[in-house]
């Protein structure tokens, strides 16, 4: 199949990056199983050594560039092209706003979060594991734990990960911005990518995720456990999806956070903790869906879901739950 995927930024991403990153293995894998991924890209984009065709995006009506062979449009936003003929997903990975409605062939990247807008269509993201290897024993100190997310935002509870770790003497190194509050606890890394984020994962023993919102999915948790450590997490949104007894924690409020940093609960098999990410979060099941959600599309005049997906609670996304 030939399937176009439309980004405006320049592919493959260097640092951070998240959905980027995930698109591009993504187009790596379909190339890999034979088939033929085509970028509406960046001018500067790097993809075409990898088996990937690049059209330099140089238009507003970018749909005018999409191949007249093409199979399917991918696109991770909520947009659809007029006078397109071909397949269309749109693969949704933030919550909507109150009022606004999604394509009918929305794919949502959690249960939950499919869920949470009137619909059943979700596929979870992923990850290219050939780059996230483990490469040493995990310490069983339980001292340092990471938080990675961005941490300006509130709904992403920098503060309870940050309170946690002062009050017991644990250091919490932080990937995605700062803490201004000063401690010798507390180690700024700022906005990190590639090796050095690995490294920095692979220095603590488990990662904080204490959100506050309705995560979607929370790719941070499956990077961190691919390298092999645990998962501390709320239960709110995608969590309980992610989190089971063999490869986390679920803390309902600040003092369960605080009171499974005393001293490690359990002994968490870095092994398991892999095993698990490579059978349910890789990138080769997440194109390996993409495409069977494609062919069904070809076969089909119905849509993915039966009306337009929209925000079904009252409350904005960002409203903060209590924690």
């Amino acid at each position: 199949m030939k399937i176009v995927i439309e980004h405006s930024g320049i592919l493959p991403v260097q640092k951070y990056g998240g959905i980027e990153r995930m698109i591009f293995w993504h187009m790596k894998e379909l190339a890999r199983l034979g088939h033929k991924p085509v970028l509406i890209g960046h001018p500067e984009s790097q993809v075409e050594k990898y088996g990937i065709e690049l059209i330099k995006k140089d238009r507003n009506d970018w749909w005018q560039l999409i191949p007249k062979d093409a199979d399917g449009l991918q696109l991770f936003y909520n947009f659809s092209p007029p006078n397109i003929k071909i397949p269309v997903i749109n693969t949704i990975g933030g919550s909507g706003q109150v009022g606004e409605k999604f394509h009918r062939n929305a794919v949502f990247v959690s249960k939950k979060h499919a869920q949470l807008h009137g619909s059943e269509s979700f596929i979870y993201n992923a990850l290219d594991l050939d780059e996230y290897p483990i490469t040493k024993e995990k310490s069983s100190s339980w001292d340092n734990f990471l938080f990675l997310a961005k941490a300006s935002w509130s709904v992403k509870n920098l503060k309870s990960a940050s309170y946690a770790c002062r009050k017991n003497k644990k250091h919490l190194h932080i990937c995605g911005g700062k803490s201004w509050r000063p401690s010798s606890y507390l180690h700024n890394h700022g906005m990190v990518g590639g090796q050095e984020k690995i490294e920095i994962i692979n220095q603590c023993d488990a990662i904080i995720f204490p959100v506050r919102w309705h995560e979607p999915f929370g790719l941070a948790v499956i990077e961190a456990m691919a390298l092999g450590i645990p998962a501390m997490t709320s239960q709110y949104g995608s969590m309980q999806e992610l989190i089971n007894e063999d490869v986390g924690i679920i803390c309902h409020d600040q003092r369960e956070l605080n009171n499974a940093l005393q001293k490690i609960p359990k002994k968490f098999d870095p092994k398991v903790i892999r095993k698990y990410v490579e059978d349910n979060f890789s990138i080769n099941q997440f194109t390996l869906s993409y495409i069977d959600l494609f062919k069904r599309l070809a076969q089909s005049s119905q849509f993915l879901n039966d009306k337009a997906p929209e925000w079904i609670n009252s409350e904005k996304p960002e409203h903060l739950l209590p924690f």
